[in-house]
């Protein structure tokens, strides 16, 4: 019998950002301090903040004005964007490509914020919850919708953009009205994206905010596709992000992920955010993308902020509706991100106490691709400040799945409060692991681990856990969790139990 090739080393990804992160231009800086402290806990990418210049010093980049200015030009009362240079960024992205962490850049792509100056253009408006009712005759408006970006001077672009690279705005400068206008006229076909091409939420959902690009017009295409050749050459990336990809081209997005793949990106990895708690919509969009992409996945989102709000709710009910249960390769599984914080447009709450309990269901189980959020890890800055989750022990769940969390898994969810499952391990990563979880009074399950384990005395990571369990001849262990907790076992002296004695800092702040 040959050789066994080596199992592959579980993967974890993390968001690098909350909404409320200063505003201080030192947040390139302030990751790149932490990059080996997130490795040693198990964090193989970071998906960073949009890096693209935005309307303001302030902005988050999702109020993007500039793809070709990533902290480098004198634009929008800075140089910098809100997390620092482009010099900080390309130090970032050494320091953690030289830890062997990938950093996936956060691509903005449906519209831009910001306009240099005015241009007058024909439109009509449309009703808000149908985009497809016109509401008014044609007319004659003032959009911001001129981008000539005279800071950069042509720099990595000539490209400017005009009101016929646009098919929607929602402001009149005329009149002062705010409403959603469809921009119409001799450059322009003035008509949205067809529906499949972009969601069909409020009729069609080619409009979301800004001055919304036009993705079929020529220049349009041909700009940002020579955006992905020059960020690819500019910085060691090894993946995107997509923001809003329910509201421009699917066409468009899979051309470009493709040229990404096949000439610039070797191998990297796509991930859009497709907000919707639609299983079949997402489906039917990864059917689209050919499968060379993956999607959050939001209906585990919500499923844990229902759960989370439900007293003794039935936990076997978890995984119902997701897209890891359905489409484990394509998800990336998460709790929480910086639209369903508290506070934002999409806040989907979830109980402190809960927030154990989800990680461990997308950290230790085998399926979707986990993501940790920074909020979690270092707590939230702003007007409504939040401690890290977790009781700090999130660092010690993804050291979990990046130590024990392989091979077989055996489910035990045959409670409605308790869950549990075993990982039984691989032949080079043998160690294994016990998970017991309830949202409830203290937990117990009796579980199978394997005879190899009979007589080793297991313990739980996190030591929330009580005691330790000595495993019977026959494999089985009586493994307990606490009241409404999660407890990870694993035996006492498996290799890298040192490591949870560690401690992880959180003040990330304190380091920049």
């Amino acid at each position: 019998m040959g050789e066994q090739d080596a199992t592959p080393e579980n993967m974890t990804m993390m968001q690098g950002f909350e909404w409320y992160v200063p505003a201080d231009q030192k947040h390139w800086k302030r990751l790149a301090d932490h990059v080996p402290q997130l490795k040693a806990w198990g964090i193989d990418n970071i998906w960073v903040p949009p890096g693209c210049k935005s309307s303001s010093k302030e902005g988050n980049g999702y109020d993007i004005y500039d793809l070709y200015d990533i902290g480098e030009f004198d634009q929008k009362g800075a140089v910098g964007t809100k997390w620092g240079t482009r010099e900080e960024l390309e130090q970032l992205c050494k320091v953690a490509n030289d830890a062997g962490v990938g950093i996936y850049w956060d691509a903005v792509l449906n519209h831009r914020f910001g306009a240099d100056h005015k241009e007058k253009c024909q439109a009509v408006e449309v009703d808000a919850e149908d985009r497809n009712q016109v509401v008014s005759d044609q007319y004659e408006i003032d959009a911001w919708v001129g981008f000539d970006f005279p800071g950069r001077k042509g720099a990595h672009s000539k490209q400017k953009l005009h009101w016929y690279h646009f098919s929607g705005v929602d402001y009149n400068a005329a009149n002062k009205k705010q409403a959603i206008y469809k921009i119409v006229g001799e450059k322009s076909d003035g008509q949205w994206a067809e529906v499949g091409d972009v969601d069909d939420e409020k009729g069609n959902y080619d409009y979301l905010m800004g001055s919304d690009l036009d993705y079929d017009h020529p220049e349009v295409q041909a700009d940002v596709l020579a955006w992905g050749s020059w960020i690819a050459q500019a910085l060691p990336l090894k993946g995107m992000r997509f923001d809003a990809i329910k509201h421009f081209s699917a066409d468009f997005l899979q051309r470009f992920v493709q040229q990404m793949d096949d000439t610039y990106g070797r191998g990297w990895f796509f991930v859009g955010e497709f907000w919707k708690d639609s299983l079949e919509d997402m489906n039917r969009y990864l059917d689209r993308m050919d499968e060379k992409f993956s999607l959050f996945d939001a209906p585990l989102v919500h499923n844990f902020s229902a759960l989370s709000q439900t007293e003794s709710a039935d936990l076997r009910t978890v995984f119902d509706g997701s897209l890891v249960q359905c489409r484990p390769v394509c998800a990336v599984t998460l709790v929480m991100n910086h639209d369903t914080q508290p506070y934002q447009a999409l806040e989907a709450p979830i109980a402190d106490w809960f927030k154990p309990l989800a990680y461990a269901l997308i950290l230790l189980r085998g399926e979707g691709y986990p993501c940790l959020w920074y909020g979690d890890l270092y707590g939230i800055r702003g007007e409504h400040p939040f401690p890290p989750s977790c009781g700090g022990m999130l660092p010690r769940l993804a050291l979990a799945r990046k130590l024990y969390a392989y091979g077989e898994q055996a489910d035990y969810f045959d409670h409605p409060t308790c869950l549990g499952w075993v990982r039984y391990g691989t032949h080079d990563r043998r160690a294994g692991a016990a998970v017991v979880l309830s949202n409830a009074g203290p937990g117990t399950k009796r579980m199978h681990v394997g005879e190899m384990h009979a007589g080793e005395r297991w313990t739980d990571v996190l030591g929330w856990g009580e005691g330790e369990v000595v495993i019977g001849e026959d494999g089985f262990g009586e493994f307990t969790c606490g009241q409404c907790s999660v407890s990870v076992w694993v035996r006492d002296d498996a290799e890298g139990r040192d490591k949870f004695k560690e401690e992880f800092n959180s003040d990330i702040y304190g380091t920049a």
